[in-house]
């Protein structure tokens, strides 16, 4: 299977996902992450079934010699540590989730409703990356 199409159809699976779930709803994720006020629990069901699913998944994939559209397994060094980049970049992460809802994946997903909150989004991200992308020192 052509590499492209097999990731549209992953692509499309997971907004499709998003959806369904409601995890491209700011209202609904906002009050996932309100712990203090009128939570709702719904959304960790729907993580909890992801990392269910992944972790059956990555058992039986793992086993087999390659993936089936690469020449072998791209998988994290062992030696990687959690570093100040990684820290800094999730804080960055969880507090644009927990200002506007979305993240990349939900916001992409969302912008098919055709409202404007998920157009900003992804301009402001967009922007974001390519800011990091010009100013990174790491390169």
């Amino acid at each position: 299977m052509n590499k492209n199409i097999a990731a549209l159809i992953c692509g499309i699976l997971f907004g499709t996902g998003l959806t369904i779930s409601q995890m491209s709803n700011p209202d609904k994720v906002l009050a996932f992450l309100d712990i203090t006020g009128n939570w709702d629990l719904s959304l960790m069901l729907v993580m909890l079934g992801a990392v269910a699913t992944l972790t059956t998944a990555q058992y039986f994939i793992l086993k087999r010699s390659k993936p089936v559209c690469d020449s072998h397994f791209h998988l994290p060094k062992t030696g990687n540590l959690i570093d100040s980049r990684l820290i800094l970049g999730a804080m960055i992460f969880g507090i644009g989730w927990g200002l506007v809802g979305f993240c990349p994946g939900s916001a992409l997903a969302a912008l098919s409703d055709g409202k404007r909150d998920p157009f900003i989004f992804t301009i402001a991200l967009g922007i974001g990356m390519m800011l990091f992308s010009r100013f990174d020192n790491k390169k």
